[in-house]
């Protein structure tokens, strides 16, 4: 059993920064593109409200606040909740993800009032699945100084004590924050999900610290790979260089050793001592050598190793991915051709895993909502509308929408929606007539 995540962080002004990276202006680096058309905002916004930001002002502006806000006050506090990654995947691939959205939502307004919770998006393109709630903290209990002023009896001019008021320490008080992780592994116990540890000292770490760790990480190794390239090359420098003065030491110790004989014949200056001191500086240059050499061997053969490596993995994956390739082909045949299916109620008609999952079971799913025709470039609304696959004549499958194909179910909305208007229908091409 997993755990049951729910973090609060306190921002001053209106977050703005924070917005861009939830509303994804700013696209961080460890989010998965392909994914981020997943992402939704499960609270709607007043009207003439179309930001997180906004909403936040929106609220402090109608919350009927008597007192100034200060500068460094807290206008707002992040709320991040999730559950451990193999537990959101779990609930993911069950379907239980658009439930567990709307209990975080219920925990959410009963325990921080549902007019303070203004604005909540769930994040598909990051791991695992998490929900980024936005908290306005307003509150309408009485101030605790009102108890001390009251003990020292000095006057002060009354005021009603369900006065609403700005207050993020009120919401965030030792206890609280220890009674909102008990009540919100309650609310979570149904998904197998569990509170943390009582007292432990691990600490969260966000999401964008942890793949910020990593890129410093990643960066490193590729500097020490760097360094390890400089130094073979400063090595294979300094053999060639060995090598040349082995080469220059040898001819000098051949002229030195005729001078030598030529010396020794006639009493010469060079003596037994030169060539003794010219032999052993000698051998300390080849044992040099022999080093320098098997460094160089040692750094060439870890190289080769870790690339054989990482050649190896990626064969092995690969591999295993054509095998469940050919696997599905062989025994799922109509898996592939429902994929062009999929890809449009998944990016024109903006259906949820969920409802596609259902689908792609050959099950008739009934939906209520606003469906958007490519053909008009326009929404039409669907109110249990039963929507169902169906494979036609060629082996295509398509999306049937109340028992017709969901171009003539289109077509046909767009006839009622010209009638409302008090227009003829869209006039039928039926041909020439003879």
């Amino acid at each position: 059993m997993g755990y049951a995540v729910l973090h609060m962080e306190k921002t001053n002004g209106t977050d703005a920064a924070m917005s861009a990276h939830i509303e994804r202006t700013i696209k961080p680096k460890n989010a998965d593109e392909s994914r981020t058309h997943l992402n939704r905002e499960l609270i709607t916004f007043p009207d003439g409200v179309e930001s997180r930001t906004q909403a936040i002002q929106h609220r402090l502006d109608n919350a009927g606040l008597t007192r100034k806000i200060g500068n460094n006050q807290v206008r707002a506090i992040r709320v991040l909740l999730t559950g451990t990654h193999e537990d959101m995947e779990r609930i993911t691939q069950e379907g239980r993800l658009d439930e567990w959205c709307s209990d975080n939502l219920k925990y959410l307004a009963d325990t921080f009032g549902r007019e303070n919770i203004v604005s909540a998006v769930l994040h598909m393109d990051e791991q695992p699945p998490h929900i980024h709630a936005t908290l306005v903290p307003i509150v309408r209990e009485e101030r605790k100084r009102k108890k001390k002023e009251q003990q020292v009896k000095k006057r002060y001019r009354k005021k009603p004590t369900d006065a609403a008021r700005l207050c993020a320490d009120d919401i965030m008080t030792r206890a609280k924050l220890k009674s909102y992780q008990d009540t919100y592994a309650q609310a979570m116990s149904g998904y197998g999900l569990q509170r943390g540890i009582d007292g432990s000292e691990a600490k969260h770490i966000f999401t964008r610290q942890y793949y910020r760790d990593l890129m410093q990480q990643t960066e490193q190794l590729q500097t020490d790979i760097g360094q390890l390239q400089d130094r073979k090359e400063t090595a294979q420098e300094e053999l060639k260089r060995a090598k040349k003065e082995v080469q220059i030491e040898k001819l000098k110790r051949a002229a030195t050793t005729a001078a030598t004989n030529i010396a020794e014949s006639v009493g010469s200056l060079f003596g037994s001592n030169k060539v003794k001191t010219l032999e052993r500086e000698n051998a300390i240059l080849q044992n040099r050598i022999s080093e320098l050499e098997d460094e160089v061997r040692q750094r060439e053969e870890w190289q080769a190793k870790q690339m054989q490596d990482m050649k190896s993995a990626y064969e092995q994956q690969n591999h295993k991915l054509s095998e469940f390739v050919d696997f599905v082909k062989r025994y799922f045949p109509y898996v592939v051709k429902l994929m062009p299916t999929i890809k449009f109620l998944r990016d024109t008609l903006n259906f949820s895993d969920a409802v596609i999952r259902k689908l792609c079971t050959f099950k008739d799913v009934s939906i209520r909502g606003e469906l958007y025709s490519r053909e008009f470039n326009q929404h039409f609304k669907a109110d249990k509308t039963a929507c169902s696959l169906k494979e036609d004549e060629e082996g295509k499958f398509e999306l049937n929408i109340d028992g017709v194909s969901h171009v003539s179910w289109f077509r046909r909305k767009k006839d009622e929606f010209m009638q409302s208007l008090g227009m003829p229908p869209r006039k039928q091409n039926k041909g020439i007539q003879l």
